[in-house]
């Protein structure tokens, strides 16, 4: 089978063996495959991601040595079953799936595997236990984009929300939308955004944000500030300690999407007293941190990956429903042969958004 392979360094075009469904597996064929920012900083930091993964777990996550085929955000279409498996799904019907398989009672990420192809191939094996249908109303191509929704949940899961929060997302990229929008479906706001260009800053208007600046013009700080305040509160008079007087706000939320070095810095040194730090944006290289700043402000700094198997399916049954404007995320579709070159061109935020690999054209 035809796929865009990652291999030294770089990704080609080649054929590759067809992968054979094993015990409790599917063999489906790749429908559409979103472009995933994190694919982007693999390429360029792939030593990095297999260094990390070593330090943590003891375990290359992939060998830099073989191919890898990229490609987590996928829609498939069912082909043919394997062995032990219930036939849930018939051959046609039109699945995704959280990208993982389970093999042996481990679970295995599907994506950045040596072993098995990502969404970047024309075919790839899926666990039938984790498969979803894709309800009949929805789009393919709306249904791609299951993945990085899940994601924008979860962080706001993990934000743990007061009801009135006051968020700030720093970066409106593909992940910074899915987080204005899951914000934008728990009814907190108002929703304050802020990003560099001009077309993501129209994006996040369209996903949910309320107020939306251009951080060269205005600072998001200074913006979120005039939309917290809360009411004045009578003062008790009793001694004001460590920089605890001042102005009063609503709670602070600040979710960093974008995940450059230096960047978190900069939301310490802006975020207001007891900000509530969410990480989403994944920064590959080593960064510095000023701990001064989020001792003096008590800073709350939670880090987040990935989603649950349940938000999974709730970001799945929310683009069912429509509720998230899903149609203006995608930007572009190419096929395998093009897969190179939207890597380059994703860099362009004016362009490109989210970019569709249709493995079979």
């Amino acid at each position: 089978m035809r796929a865009a392979v990652f291999r030294g360094g770089d990704i080609v075009v080649d054929t590759i063996p067809d992968p054979v469904p094993g015990e409790g597996q599917v063999l489906v064929r790749t429908l559409a495959c979103g472009i995933c920012g994190s694919d982007l900083h693999a390429r360029q930091h792939a030593h990095r991601m297999v260094d990390a993964s070593i330090r943590m777990t003891g375990k290359a996550r992939m060998d830099l040595a073989r191919d890898v085929v990229f490609g987590h955000e996928f829609v498939c279409e069912v082909i043919e079953h394997g062995p032990g498996t219930a036939r849930k799904h018939k051959a046609g019907a039109r699945v995704c799936s959280v990208p993982a398989l389970v093999i042996g009672g481990e679970t295995k990420g599907l994506g950045y595997s040596n072993d098995f192809p990502g969404g970047y191939a024309e075919r790839m094996v899926l666990s039938e236990s984790l498969l979803l249908d894709i309800p009949n109303g929805l789009s393919t191509d709306h249904a791609a984009l299951t993945e990085p929704l899940a994601v924008g949940m979860h962080a706001v899961e993990k934000a743990q929300l007061r009801g009135n929060d006051v968020p700030l997302v720093i970066g409106c990229g593909p992940v910074g939308l899915a987080v204005i929008a899951s914000l934008r479906l728990k009814g907190i706001g108002p929703i304050v955004a802020a990003d560099y260009s001009p077309k993501r800053r129209e994006l996040a208007a369209r996903m949910g944000a309320d107020v939306v600046v251009d951080p060269a013009v205005v600072s998001p700080y200074a913006t979120w500030q005039q939309h917290a305040a809360a009411p004045a509160q009578a003062d008790d008079g009793g001694p004001k300690l460590f920089g605890a007087a001042g102005a009063r706000f609503r709670p602070a939320l600040i979710f960093e999407c974008v995940g450059v070095p230096g960047l978190l810095q900069k939301v310490f040194e802006g975020a207001p007293r007891d900000a509530r730090v969410i990480v989403v944006g994944v920064c590959m290289e080593p960064d510095r941190l000023e701990p001064l700043f989020g001792i003096s402000k008590e800073l709350n700094l939670q880090f987040v990956l990935g989603y649950t198997p349940e938000e999974f399916a709730r970001a799945l049954r929310v683009l069912a429903e429509g509720e998230v404007d899903a149609g203006s995320l995608i930007t572009g579709k190419v096929g395998v042969e093009g897969v190179r070159a939207a890597f380059e061109e994703l860099a362009n935020p004016e362009k490109h958004t989210k970019i569709l690999v249709e493995p079979w054209r």
